[in-house]
């Protein structure tokens, strides 16, 4: 099974071959990313607009080099996917448009894909992990506990109720004057600071809920900024540690409340996962807290690959693996969808995926 896959959510057009072998084995025969960082820079974020209108300009190529590259004509493709969301409305329009035209034209089966199912089964294409599995997805606007029970069986155990992890790594860049993307340069500025000069909230902490909130303690950032205005490098410095250490003692709490809900939903399994997807997973102090924290439960800790923690198409080529082996093709007048939850039983909250939602 091969499948060509196309991801056009957000600020990286992208298009990926990936195979599955007859032993079920995954392997990505081509992966193209092209990142719109620079177009959106000046503006310190993403510009919807400008990004749909660069996802036009680049794609048809992108596929082009992705099939070059796994060495195949569209002939000798078994299927096509696309993300047809959560994210931007014009970016998906692009993407899913494409990919219908494609497997119209090719007389492929087509696969309409959540960009968050493609996160969440990502460590089944790199470590052929078995279900069920628990997952932190920390991915665009979702902070998520998620028990992943089966392919299409998703259970969500905990949510942010008000911003999500790399909005509030992404405000609190550009409160203090980072570049964009704000998440890398806060993590490098904390490398330089000092963790303990600034106390931060931890929110939530200590509550049986296994939500999240981030929403106060990037508020504690703007009014410690504010007081010690003008700032200096250090200050700078110093407040993304302070920031980086609150946020993995959220996590550290939160995370290992869930690992004793999932130990609890399912003692017979023996060598227990947590997988840790999305952009925010690139944190490498977040990584190694949230492995110390595996390793102290007896959970086998996985991150995937740097370049599959951020948006490609390799992860919803191989969604569409997986769907094309248990599910039926999509239909072509499938539409986009800016909000689309994995779990749709939940009662929803902010942060959950749902247009509308209330805390």
């Amino acid at each position: 099974m091969r499948v060509l896959g196309i991801e056009t959510s957000c600020d990286e057009t992208a298009a990926a071959v990936v195979e599955r072998d007859h032993n079920g084995q995954g392997r990505i025969l081509s992966s193209v990313v092209l990142s719109q960082i620079d177009d959106h820079a000046p503006y310190g974020g993403v510009v919807p607009e400008i990004a749909a209108r660069a996802h036009v300009e680049v794609l048809d190529r992108l596929i082009g080099q992705a099939l070059h590259e796994a060495h195949m004509t569209l002939d000798e493709v078994d299927a096509v996917a696309a993300t047809a969301g959560p994210g931007l409305i014009g970016g998906l329009i692009v993407g899913l448009m494409t990919g219908k035209a494609i497997a119209m034209v090719a007389q492929k089966p087509f696969y309409a894909i959540n960009h968050l199912e493609g996160h969440a089964l990502t460590p089944r294409l790199t470590d052929q992990i078995d279900f069920p599995y628990l997952l932190l997805l920390v991915s665009g606007g979702h902070t998520q506990m998620v028990l992943v029970k089966g392919l299409g069986d998703y259970e969500r155990l905990g949510t942010t109720i008000d911003d999500a992890l790399g909005e509030a790594f992404d405000k609190t860049a550009k409160l203090l004057g980072l570049p964009y993307p704000g998440g890398p340069e806060v993590e490098k500025a904390a490398s330089l600071g000092d963790p303990s000069r600034f106390s931060l909230p931890r929110p939530l902490k200590g509550e049986e809920r296994l939500d999240f909130s981030f929403s106060g303690l990037k508020t504690a950032v703007r009014q410690l900024a504010t007081t010690l205005e003008p700032l200096s490098q250090t200050d700078v410095n110093d407040i993304c540690a302070a920031f980086q250490a609150a946020v993995a003692d959220t996590l550290n709490d939160r995370v290992s409340r869930s690992l004793a809900r999932f130990r609890a939903r399912f003692p017979g399994v023996k060598e227990p996962v947590l997988v840790v997807a999305g952009g925010v997973a690139a944190n490498k102090v977040l990584r190694t807290c949230l492995q110390d924290l595996c390793s102290g439960n007896g959970f086998r800790f996985i991150a995937p690959p740097m370049a599959l923690c951020t948006d490609n198409a390799a992860m919803i080529a191989w969604a569409g693996v997986e769907r094309a082996g248990h599910m039926a093709a999509d239909s072509l007048d499938i539409a986009p969808r800016s909000r689309w939850p994995l779990d749709m039983q939940s009662a929803p909250l902010i942060g959950a995926g749902r247009r509308g939602a209330k805390a």
